[in-house]
This record gives C-alpha cells, sequence and structure tokens, in this order.
C-alpha cells in the first residue's frame, strides 16, 4: 500500500511562541502532542510519541474529509505555564484540532480546561491522574491508557489473588504517592489482604535503606513500590542489592513501571517484579507487528502510551471520518459511539466520562534465563477485566455520569 505524503511540524517551546509555525488554516488537520521531549519522561513518552501519532496518520493514509492530516509537537519542557502557553497558541492561532498527549496530569489538566474553553478535544496517555474522569471530567476529555486507579487496582486485586496477602508500601511523600498507596490499599483489602506497614520517602531521594530495612523487618510478602520514574528505578535497584525479592520469598509490585525503566534495570536486577500494563508488544502477532515496525523507526519496543498514541490517534481520525466534521462535539460523539478494536484493544469503548475502557494485564518480569533476547521480559500472569480495573460508575465524581444516570 502506498501512503501519501505526510507533513509534520516539530515544533520547539522557547521562551517566546513566535517561533510556532503559521496557522494552517482550515485546509488541514492538526494533531498536537505537549512532549517531554528531553527531560525525565522523554524516554517514555518524547519523540517516541511523536513517532507512534506519525505512524497512525501514515497508516490512515495521510489525508481525511479531503485534508492533510499534520503532526505538530513541543516541548512542554514539564512546565504547566508551557504548555497552556503552547495549547492556546496552537489552538487560536495555529488550528490544531486536538491534542492527542501532554505530559504531566497537571499540564494535562490545565490544557483539557482550555479545550473546553476553545471547543476543542484532548486526549491524554502518558498521565495518570484519575481526576481526568472523575472531578475534573469534560466533554472535550478522554482518558486513553490507563491511571493510577486502575493500575494499583489491578496490581493489588492480582497478586492477592496469586498469594501476595500482606503489604508493605514504600511510598514517595506527595499527593501521587499518597493517592496511590490508598488506591492499592483497597484493591489489596477487597480481596482479603492487609497492609502490614508502610513508609515515606522523599521526592528524588538517592538513598532508599532505610526504607527497605523497614519493609525487609516486616512480616510482608509483597512489598510495593508507590512511586515513579527515577524514584522507583533507584528504589528497585537497592532492593536487589539488600536481596528483597531475589528468592527471599518476597515479590516486589511497581505500581507504575513501564517497559523503558525494565529495559535500563535490567533483567538482573528487576526479575521477579510484578506490574501492571495496558500493552506488551509480545502479546500476540498483531502486537509483534506494530512493535517491529516502530522498532525500525525507533530502536526500541513501545510502551504502553506510545501504542496509545498511536491507537487513539487512528480512533479520532476514524471518528472525524465518520462524522464528516472536525467539530470536536460530533467527533466526540463517534468516538464514543464506535467501538475500539485494534492491536492495542479489543472490544474497547469510551465511557461519557471519557475513560476508554479496556482490560489491563499482570506482567512478571523474566530472569534473565528465561529471556530469550532484548525485549523478552514479561511474562503474563493475569487478565484483570475492564469493569474490575476501572472507577466503577457508582463510585464516579464525574457530573457527566451522573446526568447519564
Amino acid at each position: 500500500m502506498k501512503f501519501k505524503p505526510i507533513m509534520t511540524a516539530a515544533l520547539v517551546a522557547g521562551t517566546a511562541l513566535s517561533a510556532l509555525p503559521a496557522a494552517a488554516g482550515p485546509d488541514a488537520i492538526k494533531v498536537g502532542l505537549l512532549m517531554d521531549m528531553t527531560g525525565n519522561y522523554s524516554d517514555v513518552a518524547g519523540r517516541g510519541s511523536v513517532t507512534a501519532a506519525e505512524m497512525a496518520v501514515e497508516d490512515f493514509g495521510g489525508t481525511v474529509l479531503g485534508k492533510p492530516i499534520e503532526v505538530v509537537h513541543a516541548d512542554m519542557q514539564n512546565k504547566v505555564d508551557i504548555a497552556t502557553s503552547i495549547a492556546r497558541e496552537w489552538f487560536d492561532v495555529d488550528a490544531v484540532d486536538a491534542i492527542v498527549d501532554s505530559n504531566m496530569s497537571s499540564a494535562g489538566l490545565a490544557v483539557s480546561e482550555i479545550a473546553v474553553e476553545k471547543d476543542r478535544l484532548m486526549i491524554m496517555n502518558i498521565s495518570g491522574s484519575p481526576r481526568f474522569t472523575n472531578e475534573s471530567c469534560n466533554p472535550n476529555t478522554i482518558h486513553y491508557v490507563y491511571d493510577t486507579y486502575a493500575l494499583a487496582t489491578s496490581t493489588g486485586k492480582a497478586v492477592v489473588r496469586g498469594g501476595g496477602d500482606k503489604w508493605f508500601f514504600v511510598t514517595v511523600d506527595y499527593t501521587f504517592g499518597h493517592d496511590f498507596q490508598a488506591q492499592a490499599e483497597d484493591a489489596v483489602a477487597s480481596e482479603g489482604g492487609e497492609t502490614v506497614g508502610s513508609v515515606l520517602v522523599p521526592l528524588n531521594a538517592s538513598d532508599y535503606s532505610s526504607a527497605l530495612i523497614q519493609a525487609q523487618s516486616s512480616d510482608a510478602n509483597v512489598i510495593a513500590f508507590a512511586t515513579a520514574g527515577a524514584d522507583t528505578s533507584n528504589a528497585i535497584k537497592q532492593a536487589a542489592e539488600f536481596g528483597i525479592g531475589q528468592g527471599d520469598d518476597r515479590q516486589l509490585a511497581g505500581l507504575l513501571v513501564y517497559i523503558n525503566e525494565v529495559d535500563a534495570l535490567g533483567l538482573e536486577t528487576a526479575q521477579g517484579m510484578l506490574l501492571t500494563s495496558a500493552f506488551y508488544w509480545d502479546l500476540d502477532e498483531e502486537t509483534r507487528a506494530f512493535s517491529e515496525r516502530y522498532m525500525e523507526k525507533m530502536g526500541k519496543m513501545p510502551n504502553m502510551s506510545q501504542a496509545g498514541v498511536y491507537s487513539s490517534t487512528m480512533h479520532y481520525l476514524k471518528a472525524v471520518e465518520a462524522a464528516g466534521t472536525e467539530n470536536y462535539a460530533e467527533v466526540m460523539a463517534k468516538m464514543k459511539e464506535m467501538p475500539i478494536n485494534d492491536f492495542f484493544v479489543k472490544d474497547g469503548y469510551i465511557r461519557e466520562d471519557g475513560r476508554m475502557m479496556r482490560d489491563m494485564y499482570l506482567f512478571r518480569v523474566k530472569s534473565p534465563e528465561e529471556s530469550t533476547g532484548a525485549w523478552d521480559y514479561y511474562e503474563k500472569v493475569a487478565t484483570i477485566e475492564a469493569e474490575d480495573a476501572f472507577t466503577p460508575v457508582s463510585e464516579s465524581r464525574c457530573y457527566l455520569l451522573k446526568e447519564e444516570s
């Protein structure tokens, strides 16, 4: 199949927004990504997420409604003010129709409000706050890949069902960590497990020895890390040095772990860890086919958020085509009406609160001896059905679901 050429604009956020290109006007459909291109999250999002969006546009055919499709991106530098400034410029001047991802929940929530103000569409793939589909929900926003509730709930329930019923939490000391631990504790308790201890650690800590000694001296059979990014990697490295989870009858559970982080840690260190993800490249023929194409472009396998960018961008473009317009309300109605079936999700659907409902997977990280080669890192332990993974309607704080009921 020969694809039509794609128009791609790379935007770099600086001190002035005057460097942004002129508006394309009504003669193009434009999707944008507000990414961390050079910082802490550039590996799990960044250029890889932009590439995934470009692949979706190429596979769609490069045009919709007779107009070329453009992918634009900007380095939002993990700063809310930069993300919101670029979003306003994109909507007001550059005629961007939809933003299909943004780093940082705080930035995403702020941009989501701008999307409402400007009658545009917003999709979140990398950021995990449950607020997107709870108290901060709106009719312009879709939360596509995961949220912290789903990760904590899926990991907690599945691990307890597998015998890990006594939990100790190592938790980063700010709202993200506190909420993550509370969500996991609720899930553990709902399956008959218990929390036997916890310890708070500062953000960007370099030494976890005190926390790990407390965990090791408890009677926990699961040590869970309610952390993210470098904090998780550093904690797991030190846990391996203490021999925790390395054949001592304890399991390590990472509540938010990307395959990029497992790759950086190495199997010798990460082996045996349990984690929940919405995607793994080696699940079936479809996931392998997409991931091998992605690998050719990026030199690494896609993670769940990058695969989600492809799927959500493709779903958006199909909805534009089906609606016969780029008007956000009509496109959103089609996105919620149309089921999602692709390599990323089977029988997925978008709930009225914007939550994309799909099954999640519990994985165990393989040992070096079990791995057959590069990126062969996970063994699937369990499938968690969508209704068990995500916030039930009865517990939702979203006014859109209240209106629906």
